[in-house]
Protein backbone atom coordinates (compact mmCIF):
# COMPACT_ATOMS: atom_id res chain seq x y z
CA UNK A 1 0.00 0.00 0.00
CA UNK A 2 1.12 3.46 -0.77
CA UNK A 3 2.19 6.52 2.19
CA UNK A 4 -1.17 8.19 1.04
CA UNK A 5 -3.55 5.31 1.36
CA UNK A 6 -1.58 4.53 4.85
CA UNK A 7 -2.19 8.47 5.87
CA UNK A 8 -5.65 8.17 5.10
CA UNK A 9 -6.17 5.29 7.23
CA UNK A 10 -4.76 6.95 10.02
CA UNK A 11 -6.43 10.05 9.51
CA UNK A 12 -9.75 7.74 9.39
CA UNK A 13 -8.62 6.12 12.73
CA UNK A 14 -7.92 9.47 14.45
CA UNK A 15 -11.30 11.06 13.79
CA UNK A 16 -12.99 7.90 14.67
CA UNK A 17 -10.77 8.36 18.01
CA UNK A 18 -11.58 11.72 18.42
CA UNK A 19 -15.39 11.73 18.52
CA UNK A 20 -15.00 8.83 20.72
CA UNK A 21 -12.74 10.78 23.63
CA UNK A 22 -14.68 14.35 23.13
CA UNK A 23 -17.50 13.52 25.58
CA UNK A 24 -15.12 12.02 28.44
CA UNK A 25 -14.69 13.85 31.51
CA UNK A 26 -17.06 17.03 30.09
CA UNK A 27 -19.21 19.18 32.63
CA UNK A 28 -22.05 20.61 31.16
CA UNK A 29 -23.78 24.27 32.45
CA UNK A 30 -26.79 22.54 33.19
CA UNK A 31 -24.55 19.85 35.29
CA UNK A 32 -22.56 23.16 36.82
CA UNK A 33 -25.83 24.65 38.06
CA UNK A 34 -24.07 27.75 35.66
CA UNK A 35 -26.71 30.16 33.98
CA UNK A 36 -25.22 30.95 30.66
CA UNK A 37 -28.32 33.42 29.67
CA UNK A 38 -30.08 33.21 26.40
CA UNK A 39 -28.60 31.92 23.67
CA UNK A 40 -26.41 29.24 25.15
CA UNK A 41 -27.26 25.55 25.10
CA UNK A 42 -27.26 23.99 28.36
CA UNK A 43 -25.58 21.20 27.51
CA UNK A 44 -22.40 22.79 26.44
CA UNK A 45 -19.09 21.60 27.97
CA UNK A 46 -17.80 24.16 30.74
CA UNK A 47 -14.27 23.73 29.39
CA UNK A 48 -13.83 21.73 27.03
CA UNK A 49 -10.17 20.77 27.65
CA UNK A 50 -9.23 20.13 24.21
CA UNK A 51 -5.61 20.45 23.93
CA UNK A 52 -5.92 17.40 26.05
CA UNK A 53 -7.84 15.49 24.39
CA UNK A 54 -6.41 16.48 20.89
CA UNK A 55 -2.83 14.95 22.65
CA UNK A 56 -4.80 11.99 23.71
CA UNK A 57 -6.87 10.81 20.68
CA UNK A 58 -3.32 11.20 18.92
CA UNK A 59 -1.76 8.85 21.12
CA UNK A 60 -4.91 6.31 20.88
CA UNK A 61 -5.25 6.58 17.36
CA UNK A 62 -1.06 5.58 17.19
CA UNK A 63 -1.49 3.26 19.16
CA UNK A 64 -4.41 1.62 17.25
CA UNK A 65 -2.77 2.37 13.79
CA UNK A 66 0.46 0.03 14.95
CA UNK A 67 -2.11 -2.49 15.85
CA UNK A 68 -3.21 -2.41 12.35
CA UNK A 69 0.03 -2.04 10.76
CA UNK A 70 1.51 -4.93 12.77
CA UNK A 71 -1.88 -7.29 11.73
CA UNK A 72 -1.25 -6.67 8.40
CA UNK A 73 2.46 -6.36 8.46
CA UNK A 74 2.78 -10.50 9.82
CA UNK A 75 -0.43 -11.83 8.36
CA UNK A 76 -2.74 -11.90 10.68
CA UNK A 77 -5.72 -11.09 8.55
CA UNK A 78 -4.99 -11.43 4.97
CA UNK A 79 -6.19 -8.33 2.69
CA UNK A 80 -8.65 -9.59 -0.05
CA UNK A 81 -6.63 -8.88 -3.38
CA UNK A 82 -8.70 -7.23 -6.11
CA UNK A 83 -7.70 -8.48 -10.03
CA UNK A 84 -5.24 -6.72 -12.09
CA UNK A 85 -8.03 -4.99 -14.25
CA UNK A 86 -9.08 -2.54 -11.34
Amino acid sequence: MSPITWGAIYLSIWWTVLFCVLPLGTITHAEAGIDRGDGTDPGSPVDPKLKRKFLTTTWVATAVFLVLLAVIHFGLVELPRLPAGY
